[in-house]
């Protein structure tokens, strides 16, 4: 008799598992947007944006912020304001979202993709070094999924080869390194709140930086040049040869994501207990281990958690295989990621547009890609729930015979 409900064993869970309503709404919110649309000041840095800048950029440790229309637009205007131009090159992971390979490329750049590394799935800062050439001007971190990158070695690499810093952070709000929030240690930090990020406001994106000028100049590119604090028809000329554009956001955003930064810390901790459960509940199951979070990362920022199945145990089972097992048990895990960017199906960037560090392929981005199945982040907000997914999960990993068996009968 089958121990797997793929075939025909008993069900684990047979309520099945159910994330937290996303984007959250409440009552608070509502009342909150209902007061924005009756005073009218609904944009051109409105009271709204400007102090959910200030309280942003104060809980992750950082002087200035920028509030803007998405996370592209806030990496583009932050590599803007560090001078990348045509002809440059910029580093970025391998395992990311396309925008962060296409920022440099809107503005000229190469982007160029490094390796990750296997345990953390961020970018391998020896990998990163390898990959630099005498075009190269900037890099770009991204704090992925479940742990952030590696900021003390990265930072100690650009330092060394005068490479500016631009933190991906659209999948880490909330979390710290080393005592402060990601985003205040490079040169500039970027975030995303599209619809499905920790923080939503269905789109928006915000630059935090510890350096004036810098925050200036962005605040120029994303406001068609008007300097802060200037209405309409009040425009100083801005500087020759800075191409400025409209990629406001607008207070109802700010309002939403406001309100969600109150509770912040305390989801970003009941997230962390959960990941923890998740951690226990594979660990002495052979061939499945899950994503790392960072070296110095406390509290560590989730967007999603993952496991990989990378032992030989596993070895000829898919990983669609696997998430359908756990289905059938009552658990989705099928967030397997996007894989290495440039193999995406919407990266259409021909191949002398970019360049791979490392050759023709990031081994192991590519190879990870193919083992690897998760969960997003609204499945950590009760600990509950990320119990019954551990143990489906433990239970299937469990079987790798049975999988075997379910794969052939697929097969036929």
């Amino acid at each position: 008799m089958a121990e797997l409900a793929v075939l025909g064993g008993e069900k684990l869970c047979s309520e099945g598992c159910r994330p937290q309503l996303w984007p959250p709404r409440d009552l608070n919110t509502a009342e909150r947007l209902k007061e924005v649309y009756l005073s009218g000041k609904w944009s051109f840095n409105s009271p709204e944006e400007q102090q959910f800048e200030r309280d942003f950029a104060a809980f992750h440790g950082a002087k200035y912020a920028v509030f803007m229309a998405n996370g592209t637009v806030t990496l583009e205007c932050a590599l803007t304001a560090l001078g990348i131009r045509p002809g440059d090159e910029v580093l970025v992971p391998a395992l990311t979202w396309m925008a962060t390979a296409l920022a440099p490329y809107f503005l000229g750049a190469t982007p160029v993709f490094v390796d990750i590394n296997p345990e953390t799935l961020c970018m391998d800062p020896a990998k990163m070094e390898a990959a630099i050439t005498a075009k190269t001007k900037a890099v770009i971190p991204v704090h992925v999924y479940g742990s952030t990158a590696d900021l003390e070695k990265i930072l100690a690499v650009a330092s060394a080869h005068h490479l500016a810093v631009v933190e991906d952070c659209a999948h880490m709000h909330g979390g710290f390194w080393n005592g402060r929030g990601v985003g205040s240690w490079g040169d500039v930090g970027s975030f995303s709140f599209q619809q499905s990020k920790t923080m939503s406001s269905g789109e928006g994106g915000i630059c935090i930086t510890n350096n004036q000028e810098l925050a200036e100049k962005i605040y120029l590119l994303k406001h068609i040049g008007y300097q802060r604090g200037l209405k309409q028809g009040q425009a100083v000329k801005a500087p020759e040869g800075l191409i400025c554009h409209n990629y406001r956001g607008t207070a109802f955003q700010a309002a939403i994501l406001s309100e969600q930064l109150k509770t912040l810390h305390d989801r970003i901790r009941i997230y962390g207990e959960s990941a923890a459960i998740l951690r226990a509940a594979i660990a002495d199951v052979p061939g499945v281990r899950t994503q790392l979070p960072g070296r110095l990362a406390d509290p560590q920022g989730y967007y999603s958690f993952h496991f990989l199945f990378d032992g030989e145990e596993f070895r000829g089972i898919s990983k669609q295989a696997i998430n359908e097992a756990c289905i059938a048990e009552g658990a989705n895990i099928g967030n397997g990621g996007h894989g290495a960017v440039y193999q995406h199906v919407l990266f259409n960037l021909r191949r002398d547009e970019y360049r791979i560090g490392s050759g023709e392929r990031c081994d192991v981005c590519e190879d990870l890609s193919a083992r690897m199945l998760g969960i997003s982040h609204e499945y950590l907000y009760e600990p509950a729930v990320a119990r019954k997914i551990g143990e489906v999960v433990r239970k299937v990993a469990s079987h790798p015979e049975e999988l075997r068996r379910y794969c052939r009968e697929r097969q036929r």
